[in-house]
């Protein structure tokens, strides 16, 4: 048997070194995303929220080729709000989200996943003449999406996620005035790199 000598085991090593790099399980997306608030509300009170592009940073980590989490990012936002069509002021918040997700088998390039999870929207700086809105907001979220892997760093990726963001509106003496059901979608187009 041909014991390796110091040099093809230095490279052997190196290649394992590589290798285990190339398959590291984390990876970030960057993307603009367009939020899209449905503006309901539970006694037909006519009310609108500003739609508005957002910057998305989302964090994945893969368990196998078909399991993964992702928690997604972004910065504090601030909404504007009318009422039957009248400015009524602004209210500022933070919507982290976390998915459970499912990649199924490529097709080319193509990666098409789906995914579920829960959404917590931290609501904050209120400034609607007076109404109030609850500090946060808890609710279900899904996705789906598509990755185009570009070579084994970089892919394309197109995403639509779906979220229950939900508030109840009281006036400065705590009555209840409607339920916001904003429920926004969120459609964005960005690039994703693995580590």
């Amino acid at each position: 048997m041909k014991l390796p000598t110091p040099l093809s085991a230095a490279l052997l090593g190196l290649a394992t070194f590589v290798t285990v790099q190339a398959a590291s399980p984390w990876s970030v997306r960057l993307a603009p995303a367009y939020l899209q608030t449905v503006d309901s509300t539970s006694n037909n009170v006519n009310v609108a929220t500003e739609d508005k592009f957002i910057p998305e940073f989302d964090v994945n980590y893969a368990f196998n080729s078909h399991w993964s989490v992702e928690l997604m990012l972004t910065v504090p936002q601030e909404h504007n709000v009318k009422v039957n069509g009248t400015p009524a002021g602004d209210f500022k918040e933070l919507p982290p989200s976390l998915f459970a997700k499912y990649s199924f088998t490529p097709v080319g390039g193509f990666t098409p996943y789906i995914g579920a999870g829960v959404n917590y929207t931290i609501i904050f700086d209120t400034e609607l003449g007076g109404a109030k809105l609850d500090t946060y907001s808890v609710g279900p979220a899904v996705l789906v999406g598509c990755d185009y892997k570009i070579n084994a760093r970089w892919s394309l990726t197109a995403e639509v996620k779906k979220i229950q963001l939900r508030t109840d509106v009281t006036t400065a003496l705590g009555a209840k005035v409607t339920e916001a059901r904003l429920d926004p979608w969120l459609y964005s187009l960005g690039v994703c790199y693995q580590f």
